[in-house]
Parts: C-alpha cells; structure tokens; sequence
C-alpha cells in the first residue's frame, strides 16, 4: 500500500453532523456525569419544611467541606466538582454550557487523554485553593460546583485563542481575553475584600492560575498515568520463547552489493515513520516534536504533493 493510500490522505473530512458526534467525547461524558449526579442530588435533597438549609446526605458526603477535609476526608476535594446547588439549577447550566462551548475546542487541541487530565487537575487545583485561603480567613466553609475545572478549561482556550469573540447576554460581542480578564479581576476583587457573595471566587482563581500555567510552562499531564489500551496490547500479544535446534553449520556469506530499495518499500518505510510521528501529535501535541521528526513530516508532504500533481 502507498503513502497516498493512507487512511489519513484520502479522508476528506467527516460530514456536519459526523464532526458533532465524534468531537468533544470527554465534554460529552462529563456533562453527563455532572447531569446524573444532579439527578441524585435532587432525589435525596429533603423537600418541604424539613429541607431548610441542608442540601442532602448525598451532597454533603461529597462536598468540598473544609473542616472534613482536614479532619482526613481528602476525597472531597475531587468529588466536589461534580456536584452542584439542586436549588439552583442555572448553577449546573452555566457551568456546562461554558465546558461544551470552550472544552470542545480545547479537547481538539490537545486530544481527549490529556483534555480529562487538564480538567480533573484544575478542579483539584481549584478545591485545594479553596481550602488554603479558606483556612488562613475564617476557617468554615463548604463548596460545591465545577466552576474550578470550567475556569481552567476558559483561561487555557483564551491563552489559545484570544481574539475569539464571545456575546455577552447573546448581542455584546466581547473578546473572550477580555471576558477572562474582567472575571478574574472581580474574583480577586471578591477575595480580597471578603465579600459575602455566596460563591467559592478562591476556586475560581485556583483552577484559572492551573489553566494559565499549565499553558506558560507547557505542562503534560497523561503521561503521567499509563495507557490502559497499549498495557491491554502488550499483556494480549504472544510472549516470545528461545528455541534451540541441533547445531548446524555456519553457512558462509557472500558479500554482496544491496540491491536499491524499490519506491514501494520506501513508501512502506515513510508510513512507519509517519504513523510513529502522528501518533505522538496526537499524544503530546505538534510543539513537542523534535528536528527529525518534523524533517519527516516535510517530506511526507513533498511527496504527497509531487504524486498530486
């Protein structure tokens, strides 16, 4: 099979509705969650004259409870982010509406292994915040909510694209740094005042100065878990064993010229390559590259364009 046989060279891209189904899986699967946790929290929320403040033994098992979390609950701090206010549902709507909107892009970018990866670590990111300034200002509190892991998500899709216009209220076009901008500015202002809005602002900050660094610093994060499906491969393929006939005579070589490699089996060569080097695009991204790597992308492209024309 030629290079200009490769699936990747003669796709001429999915249809409107097949590029909707097969993007953004990892936002797909995290609304989803976040919508069935809802559900049950609604279901064990207390209605009526008993439920005044509480908001249920479910969410209060997962909440991001501070004084828990130090007392040896440390799972609060994960769990938080998929829980959200029952009495208020634009809480969970908003938030999930921001993860499509922005996760999606930001998912193409860098693939849906490390997508899951910036997600699930800003929100940690974002409760481990909450729980420090939570502790140096007044000692009590409790969060609730996936605003961490969505601020991570908006400030790495704006260091991307900056200029990308957002409409405030659906008509006030608005650059999405500016947006960016002005919320954190009114997080911190928040924070720094101690103002009383109802809302974890230290959250916020904590998952959006994630999102910034994992950008600046060129963080990788899926590498540091393994790959379930390549260990599944490697456990499925045959161990190799050692056998050993009766001795046989050593035959004598004959040196002789190599023959010239036909066109077809470097083509065979170069698709090898180039599948190695896709493959890590898709791992790590085009910027990890290295000179030789890029050297083979060129050529793959040279000669796809010579056979073209």
């Amino acid at each position: 099979m030629g290079f200009q046989d490769r699936d990747y060279v003669r796709r001429d891209g999915p249809s409107f509705l097949g590029s909707f189904w097969e993007r953004g899986k990892i936002c797909k699967w995290l609304i989803g969650i976040n919508l069935v946790v809802f559900f049950i929290q609604l279901a064990t929320t207390p209605t009526g004259a008993d439920r005044g403040s509480a908001l249920g033994a479910f969410t209060n098992f997962l909440d991001l409870n501070v004084q828990d979390v130090i007392h040896g609950q440390v799972w609060r701090i994960f769990t938080h982010m998929f829980l959200h206010d029952p009495a208020n549902p634009l809480h969970i709507l908003f938030n999930m509406l921001f993860l499509w909107w922005f996760g999606s892009d930001v998912e193409d970018l860098y693939g849906p292994r490390e997508f899951l990866a910036i997600y699930l670590v800003g929100g940690l990111a974002s409760g481990l915040c909450y729980v420090v300034s939570t502790l140096l200002l007044s000692g009590q509190g409790a969060a609730i909510g996936a605003s961490g892991a969505v601020f991570a998500v908006l400030v790495l899709f704006a260091c991307h694209y900056p200029t990308r216009l957002i409409y405030i209220f659906f008509f006030l076009p608005v650059p999405i740094w500016l947006f960016v901008a002005i919320e954190l500015f009114y997080n911190a202002y928040v924070l720094a005042l101690r103002v009383d809005t109802g809302v974890a602002v230290a959250g916020h900050l904590g998952g959006a100065a994630f999102g910034f660094a994992y950008y600046k610093l060129h963080w990788r994060l899926s590498g540091l878990w393994p790959n379930l499906k390549s260990w599944k491969k490697r456990r499925a393929q045959p161990r190799l064993r050692v056998y050993r006939g009766e001795d046989a005579p050593t035959p004598v070589s004959v040196a002789a010229a190599a023959p010239p490699a036909s066109p077809a089996l470097e083509d065979e060569h170069l698709e090898a390559k180039m599948d190695a080097v896709l493959e890590k695009i898709s791992r790590e991204g085009k910027d990890n590259l290295t000179d030789s790597e890029k050297a083979i992308l060129l050529k793959a492209s040279e000669i796809l364009r010579k056979r073209r024309s």
